[in-house]
């Protein structure tokens, strides 16, 4: 657990001008967004059944909280890790159409994560996903798709820097890149080394095939659970953050398995036994749509966008009494 003191950090807001920025740019986002993306927003679930498959098991090992209730005292209920499938679910459920999506604000805790300054064990993200064709599971829908997203929070930069000045200049285009090439370019780096590298070099960039392993190391650029994402057609939307000179990831996002994909990554990694779940049941059977979907953090977009150095600057979490003593006398102030 290592916090990172920039040399000479001075944050350029008062917790209260941050707090303003904070709801600006998460109200003229989540706009831009679903105007880009045509997506609809709706409630979502704080938790769900156990029994359900709705959870998202992240890397497979982190634990959910769970609790019981008096109604129901023999059912484990878990507050989500994500809402990767949930919002599969909902599409077809609520009667989505052919290219129509969803967007929600969603609200995780992740027990098992290890926190920095872009790390914690609360998540706060825009939880998205669209319908789309069985024939545009394919990469060119996946690029598309993901400079949608690029357009919007562009967009959104242009809004707020009409009310507020030293913001995040962003790239004007995003590089895309996969893991093979950034493993072949690079064999004696780690992953977030190669991450570092390369967007330093172009300072916005997206790393498809997120999950499967490589062909050097035989290991994965980073884990991936194996039933929302195809590992083929997935990626993560990563930046250069020029306060902590290095990768800053912002968003993950992918076009979701079909039944044979998810056959294949369940075999993979050993977990065919989920397919007795209701979830994974009618994906199996196909009476789940097509979909692509993702997450962007909203703390990580607002650290970003504000040149802040601990993600604890715009969210209330909880830290190790070193971690808040550290950042104290390193002039960032925790909210």
């Amino acid at each position: 657990m290592k916090t990172i003191i920039p040399a000479g950090y001075l944050p350029k807001r008062s917790i209260r001008e941050t707090e303003t920025a904070i709801r600006d740019l998460r109200d003229i986002f989540q706009v831009e967004l679903a105007e880009k993306l045509n997506l609809l927003r709706v409630s979502a679930p704080l938790f769900v059944k156990k029994d359900s498959g709705f959870n998202d098991n992240l890397n497979g090992v982190e634990r959910p909280v769970s609790f019981e209730t008096k109604l129901e005292p023999d059912t484990e209920i878990q507050i989500v890790h994500s809402l990767a499938k949930w919002k599969r679910f909902a599409l077809k459920r609520y009667g989505f159409k052919m290219h129509e999506g969803l967007f929600t604000n969603m609200n995780a805790i992740r027990r098992d994560e290890d926190v920095d300054n872009l790390h914690s064990i609360y998540v706060d993200q825009w939880d998205w996903e669209k319908i789309i064709a069985k024939d545009e599971r394919n990469d060119a829908t996946l690029e598309k798709v993901v400079k949608e997203v690029y357009s919007a929070i562009l967009a959104m930069r242009a809004k707020l820097a009409e009310k507020y000045d030293n913001l995040y200049e962003f790239p004007a285009q995003v590089h895309f890149v996969t893991s093979e090439e950034l493993e072949k370019r690079w064999p004696d780096l780690t992953p977030k080394e190669r991450e570092d590298k390369i967007c330093e070099e172009f300072g916005a960039v997206f790393i498809k095939h997120i999950g499967g392993k490589l062909p050097i190391t035989k290991k994965p650029h980073d884990l991936r659970a194996p039933d929302y994402d195809d590992w083929t057609l997935n990626g993560d939307l990563l930046f250069w953050n020029p306060v902590l000179k290095c990768a800053f990831e912002v968003s993950s996002m992918g076009i979701r398995v079909d039944e044979v994909a998810l056959k294949k990554q369940l075999e993979l990694t050993g977990t065919t036994d989920r397919v007795k779940l209701p979830f994974h049941e009618m994906l199996m059977k196909g009476e789940l749509p097509y979909t692509i979907g993702g997450g962007i953090g909203q703390s990580r977009l607002c650290m970003l966008l504000l040149k802040k150095a601990h993600i604890g600057e715009v969210q209330a979490s909880q830290w190790p009494e070193e971690v808040e003593k550290a950042c104290a006398e390193g002039g960032i102030t925790l909210l």
